[in-house]
């Protein structure tokens, strides 16, 4: 694809806007590292990336023009030097164009590398759980397939095997990139292993993906935290109801609540759910700046609500649909036991297409 005149304009802007960044910080450096001033750094370096490659480019074209000049003279050997030189150049100019429309379309959470997953059980009864429990383990099984490190924060197991929630934090190189888009209502269509007649139930189950935040992105304060402890519950197991290691935290201001009780130790739970609470508030307050830029891309995919039903799993027909595809899925086993690339990957590349159709 070739840089159109909009899309240069864009370009001049973000070289123009990194320019006063870059001033106005170096006019307030001795203000220390206030909050605002880490804020401007990051927007700063995003900037820095795009600039760069914008200016390796313009230089390509500059001496692509001069190549052509040198082409129509009248010396034939420096032109074909110089036909050469156009040619290597062109690979250099569709190289650094594909970079650049890969750093406009990109999402700044896309660069996270850490991120939580949340699968609650929904409607369905005990095979929603056992549902839920199947969710869970395809990611955990994604990651590892990816070569990703794992961490269960919170499960709340069920007598049948399922699980009615369950949280986990998964890093890697792409994590929030490739597993975005899974955040929604899925449901699945089968015979559960409860059901004796043989027939068909349909079930669901809520996934939510929250990319995990430092401390200092989020403030929380002390005073706005309601914070319980509890004795565990669950289906059993040694420490279940002996001792008050549970911790369920309400923020108040927005009425978030975690609750986290899979370690025996309080604090571990304290700081788990702290680290979900974060996500959650970040993930609350990044909708809210979307919200409130009108000119925002409003894409099936883009907004990701856990309203949304976004994906059947239908056992009789062995069929995966996705509702933001135009495209059925086969082979659900291998896709419950991790292998979703085809899924992740066609999802990431409709929404880059639709990103930037809308630059």
């Amino acid at each position: 694809m070739a840089v159109s005149s909009g899309l240069r304009r864009k370009l001049e802007e973000m070289e123009t806007r990194l320019a006063t960044l870059l001033e106005e910080a170096g006019a307030r450096a001795a203000e220390g590292d206030s909050r605002e001033m880490r804020e401007r750094y990051k927007e700063i370096g995003a900037l820095q990336k795009v600039v760069t490659v914008y200016r390796e480019f313009l230089h390509a074209e500059r001496r692509t023009d001069e190549a052509r000049l040198l082409e129509r003279g009248e010396d034939a050997e420096l032109a074909q030097l110089a036909r050469e030189e156009i040619g290597t150049l062109g690979d250099e100019s569709s190289r650094l164009e594909a970079r650049l429309v890969q750093l406009l379309v990109a999402e700044p959470e896309e660069e996270r590398r850490r991120v939580i997953v949340e699968v609650r059980a929904g409607t369905g009864g005990d095979e929603a759980t056992l549902f839920a429990a199947d969710l869970l383990r395809m990611y955990l099984r994604f990651a590892e397939i990816r070569g990703w490190s794992t961490e269960v924060l919170e499960s709340q197991s069920t007598e049948v095997g399922g699980i009615r929630e369950g949280t986990v934090a998964i890093s890697g190189e792409g994590a929030y990139r490739d597993l975005r888009f899974e955040s929604g209502v899925h449901r699945v269509q089968r015979v559960p292993k409860t059901e004796a007649q043989g027939r068909i139930h349909t079930s669901t189950a809520t996934v939510a993906v929250l990319p995990e935040v430092e401390e200092i992105e989020v403030e929380i304060r002390p005073d706005d935290l309601e914070v319980q402890t509890m004795r565990s519950s669950g289906p059993g197991g040694q420490h279940v109801n002996k001792t008050s290691s549970a911790v369920r935290i309400h923020h108040l201001p927005t009425n978030t609540v975690v609750v986290c009780q899979d370690e025996r130790s309080q604090h571990k739970n304290r700081t788990k759910a702290m680290r979900i609470l974060r996500s959650k508030l970040f993930e609350a307050r990044q909708r809210a700046r979307d919200a409130e830029r009108a000119d925002r891309r409003r894409s099936m995919i883009g907004s990701a609500e856990r309203s949304e039903k976004i994906r059947t799993y239908n056992f009789p027909q062995d069929r995966i649909t996705d509702q933001r595809l135009d495209r059925n899925f086969h082979n659900l086993p291998a896709v419950l036991d991790g292998r979703i690339e085809a899924l992740v990957e066609a999802l990431v590349e409709k929404d880059r297409e639709e990103r930037l159709a809308n630059l």
